[in-house]
């Protein structure tokens, strides 16, 4: 029999009409959202590469939104519409679209001689109203992994693909665990089984090993001739074969009952039996329903109907945390296998109403968003005072969130060319309508919402509200970033702020990693380093994984994210979209400079004119090192003063250098008899600056490569009667003590070389067990570090949650033979070990840290993960030092 998903697409597409993008307006029919949980809230995750993209276009085209098929490497599709996405063919901004599935059919669906709503939703297996599907197509590149968490962030459910050849890829690990720390139910698309080399038996027991969880295979390959190409799938829940046409749009799709694959393709038909018992089998350990379901039903695996499986399905796909995930079939760039997909985003995944209470803070406290707009009756019969005391405290709280008519969180912000800022929001609670005014909690700003839109990707529909559990966007906002909280609270004026109460409600914010990749981004010209400071502005506030600092000893802008390629578009966008004339170029490591032998006095006597006036001073200076087993912190810090005696002064200058003054016969207590000994427009408070002042500066700028100096310790003989004279001025005194100190630092590098010190980062490397060889020799050989330690504490790993500490043994998961498996072993076998996660501390140094992200992701299959801070300052060998000097002097 033929299959109701061909023939209600392709009515729709007959009478070309593209039902989500006319409908999805204030005229959208009410039999789709009459329900309260008709809308799903989806993303689509993976590793790149695994077809997300290539997957929403068949959604899209499926549903009736599009009438065509959109290609990747053609730059043809909906969500990747950025000219750098369709460029290098990867997906690198997420984009939201709305679309219906089953397909909102032309007309109503009750008038006569309407399209009859597809056979394969039997009203007996799952609902037949259409429903409003809010899908993000996520970036699967590590470089763009913020874009994805802030997308997480507002999604009620997840759509997790894997390329059947590549497996269980690195960054699929890394964005599956933070859709657990969002308790995010998932469910699993096993993608290019049409492809050489795909294995979707090793791929079902990677999920367990990998992604801490039990596969629960929903679906299984069905191959040509049992070993021949991939061509269907076998349906475990309703006991069928599913046969797409070869070649075609995969509208017209074939079902073959389980009699009937019984006599023509038997082995097919038993390993169906065998997925229905092991599916029955894991869904009883972890369902009681299901549990009580089996004994009905005699224990016959078999004679269980589909929508009880359906629906113990979605109860274990949606505990916290998720233990069982189920597991679908296809490949999507053979349009096999996405209208079942569809099914299971609709019969599996929750709808808003599903999910759990929005954790918020207010006032210093945590709570849920329903337990502040909810009076608990409790308060009403409260039996003591102590009890009344805390019920007419409550009730401030509750008689401001009576006035509160809605939440929403703010989880992007992108600066459009036509339509201007755009904020992305995810309302919480109640509706925010065209016009009202929103209060940021974040920013303590209010301001007004003038257009709301429904995004399709590039183009937008503008609408009248946006509802509770809806995704919009709203223009306007000068001033939301990304995290940032906003309420629309009854009586609120745009110079006005709601009560102090609600204030400070928030809900929960959105992490930002840290930056693992740095260069150095600089303007052409001095009158473009406005333009680029405003551009580069605009970029943070859009995506906040970036950084932006200034190094104050070379005066260099450094630009961090989370690798070259995130970098790269940034400059592109820098250098395109906002015309800035920029460059980025090399990071230049702030390097210093340490003497290693001491000198005798030194007396330099300042005898020239300054300003047009006659400058007389002099000053005897001598240098020493001084050990530098103590860590130099890479910041400078506060100059204190350490009184040694009435005659002596001790100043702690940055970098561990000292100054040491001795003022014969200038008493620190006594400034009567100063009058007899110095100019009287002079002071030894102001003589003293002056000398910090020239010593600062000598120090700036060493006599070997020019770096700062560090661990010296500088002593200033100033005799007030021989060195001061009445011309000598407060800048005479500072040239002449800069000079002397100059000089002695000449004689000392002319003695014994001076010595390079170099900043060293304390480096947290978090790689598998596999791994971890293989990177603690890059670290301490081919990079110079120095290994701390090595340990796994699960608890400390950026991305884990709670799910890793489920240990499966892959032995025990059911999965079908892959027919083109060579027969060694357990497909699996060994992952569990390999799998552990370890530490690694070290301290290396920062030179070697540049473009370190690229080489671990090399070492680790992309597996790896480093954090880093500066540690301190270390000296260098001298073959190291060598090599660094010979790499500077090429430029």
């Amino acid at each position: 029999m033929r299959f109701g998903w061909a023939q209600c697409a392709r009515r729709v597409v007959q009478h070309n009409v593209r039902a989500p993008r006319r409908l999805l307006s204030s005229q959208t029919p009410p039999q789709a959202d009459a329900l309260s949980n008709s809308t799903r809230n989806i993303g689509i995750i993976a590793h790149i590469d695994a077809g997300k993209t290539t997957t929403t276009e068949r959604m899209l085209y499926y549903s009736g939104y599009t009438r065509r098929i959109g290609d990747v490497d053609e730059g043809s599709t909906v969500t990747d519409f950025l000219p750098a996405e369709r460029a290098r063919g990867i997906t690198i901004q997420s984009a939201a679209i709305t679309f219906h599935w089953p397909p909102i059919p032309p007309d109503s669906l009750n008038a006569p001689g309407s399209p009859q709503l597809p056979a394969s939703f039997d009203a007996t297996l799952r609902s037949t109203v259409p429903h409003n599907i809010n899908l993000i197509d996520t970036p699967g590149h590590a470089d763009f992994t913020f874009e994805v968490l802030r997308s997480l962030r507002v999604l009620d459910g997840a759509v997790c693909i894997l390329d059947g050849v590549a497996g269980v890829e690195a960054q699929t690990e890394k964005v599956w665990m933070q859709a657990g720390t969002y308790h995010i139910p998932r469910v699993i698309f096993v993608n290019k089984l049409d492809r050489d080399g795909a294995a979707f038996s090793r791929t079902v027991k990677e999920i367990g090993v990998r992604l801490r969880g039990w596969p629960a295979v929903c679906q299984i390959p069905w191959w040509r001739g049992g070993n021949g190409d991939f061509t269907g799938i076998g349906d475990v829940l309703n006991l069928r074969g599913m046969l797409w046409q070869a070649g075609g749009d995969g509208r017209d799709v074939e079902a073959y009952g389980l009699d009937e694959l019984e006599t023509t393709n038997k082995t097919f038909a038993d390993e169906i039996k065998k997925a229905r018992v092991a599916l029955i089998e894991l869904l009883s350990e972890h369902d009681d329903v299901m549990v009580e379901h089996f004994l009905e039903h005699d224990e016959d695996h078999l004679a269980i109907p589909a929508i009880q499986i359906m629906q113990s399905l979605r109860r274990v796909a949606l505990q916290t945390p998720q233990s069982v995930i189920p597991v679908f079939a296809g490949a999507s760039f053979r349009n096999i296998g996405v209208q079942p997909l569809l099914d299971a985003v609709v019969d599996l995944l929750p709808s808003p109403t599903e999910r759990p209470d929005p954790e918020i803070s207010l006032s210093n406290q945590t709570s849920t968003l329903s337990a502040l707009l909810n009076v608990s009756e409790s308060k009403k019969t409260a039996k003591s005072a102590k009890k009344q005391r805390q019920a007419s405290e409550q009730n401030v709280a509750i008689t401001e969130a009576k006035n509160l008519t809605a939440c929403a969180l703010a989880f992007k912000v992108v600066n459009d060319n036509k339509r201007g800022v755009l904020v992305y929001v995810r309302v919480y609670s109640g509706s925010i309508d065209r016009g009202a005014t929103l209060f940021n909690t974040n920013l303590g700003l209010a301001g007004r919402a003038p257009r709301l839109l429904k995004m399709y990707a590039n183009d937008a529909v503008e609408v009248d509200s946006i509802a509770a559990g809806q995704i919009g966007v709203i223009t306007g906002l000068k001033h939301a970033r990304t995290g940032d909280t906003l309420i629309v609270y009854r009586g609120l004026q745009m110079k006005g702020s709601p009560p102090a109460g609600l204030s400070t409600l928030q809900l929960r914010p959105i992490n930002v990693p840290p930056p693992v990749f740095f260069t150095s981004i600089e303007p052409n010209s001095l009158s473009e380093q406005k333009h680029v400071q405003e551009s580069l502005a605009i970029l943070l506030r859009e995506d906040p994984s970036l950084h932006l600092s200034v190094d104050e000893e070379s005066g260099q802008t450094h630009l961090a994210g989370m690798g070259d390629l995130h970098l790269e578009i940034a400059r592109d966008r820098l250098l395109n979209d906002f015309k800035a004339k920029a460059r980025i170029g090399k990071i230049e490591i702030g390097y210093r400079e340490a003497i290693t032998s001491s000198t005798s006095p030194y007396t330099y006597q300042l005898d020239r004119p300054i300003a047009g006036k006659t400058a007389k001073a002099m000053i005897t200076a001598c240098i020493d090192p001084v050990d530098d087993s103590a860590v130099i912190l890479g910041v400078k810090e506060q100059e204190e003063d350490a009184e040694d005696g009435p005659f002596e002064t001790s100043i702690k200058l940055p970098d561990n250098n000292t100054l040491h003054i001795s003022h014969r016969n200038l008493s620190r207590h006594d400034s009567a008899s100063h009058k007899n000994h110095i100019p009287p427009h002079l002071s030894l408070p102001g003589i003293l600056h002056s000398i910090q002042a020239g010593a600062s500066a000598a120090l700036a700028r060493g006599p070997f490569n020019g770096f700062p100096v560090a661990n010296a310790c500088v002593s200033i003989e100033l005799d007030a009667q021989a060195h001061l004279f009445p011309e000598t001025s407060p800048t005479a005194i500072s040239m002449a003590t800069r000079a002397a100190i100059s000089h002695a630092l000449r004689t000392s590098c002319a003695a014994t070389p001076a010595v390079l010190m170099e900043p060293v980062m304390q480096v947290t490397v978090y790689v598998n067990e596999s791994s971890l060889g293989a990177v603690v020799q890059d670290l301490s050989s081919a990079r110079g570090g120095q290994v701390l330690s090595l340990d796994s504490p699960i608890s400390s790993i950026p991305t884990g949650s709670s799910e890793n500490e489920l240990r499966i043994d892959p032995s025990l998961i059911y999965a079908p033979p892959d027919p083109f498996a060579s027969g060694t072993g357990d497909a699996g076998s060994g992952l569990a070990d390999a799998d552990a996660q370890r530490q690694i501390v070290a301290r290396v140094p920062l030179k070697e840290m540049v473009g370190y992200l690229n080489h671990l992701r090399a070492l680790t299959g992309g597996r790896g993960t480093f954090v880093m801070s500066v540690d301190g300052f270390e000296r260098m060998g001298s073959q190291r030092q060598k090599e660094v000097v010979e790499r500077m002097r090429e430029f």
